[in-house]
């Protein structure tokens, strides 16, 4: 399972641990990475995603996944959610 956010794209970074005696080795910041079942509407059923915390906040402030999703960039979606976006995308034009 890779460390990558699947609604974000965030990933991990590199940088350095600094000691006391200001010796440098190096590091990985791993994102915070949550398990989470998300509910779409347009599909009536809950979706479960590996995302970070801050993309959990994004969901919540852009008014739930079917409304991030369709903000989002195909490049950043991991193919699950990309699958997911494309079956709300048909789910909404059969209902309008």
């Amino acid at each position: 399972m890779s460390r990558r956010c699947e609604l974000t794209g965030k990933g991990p970074m590199v940088g350095n641990n600094s000691s006391h005696a200001n010796n440098k080795t190096k590091r990985r910041y791993l994102p915070n990475l949550n398990d989470v079942t998300l509910q779409s509407e347009t599909l009536g059923r809950g979706i479960r995603l590996r995302i970070s915390a801050h993309a959990l906040r994004s969901v919540d402030h852009r008014g739930g996944l079917d409304a991030f999703l369709a903000k989002a960039r195909d490049e950043e979606l991991s193919p699950n959610a990309l699958k997911v976006k494309k079956e709300i995308a048909r789910a909404q034009a059969a209902n309008a």
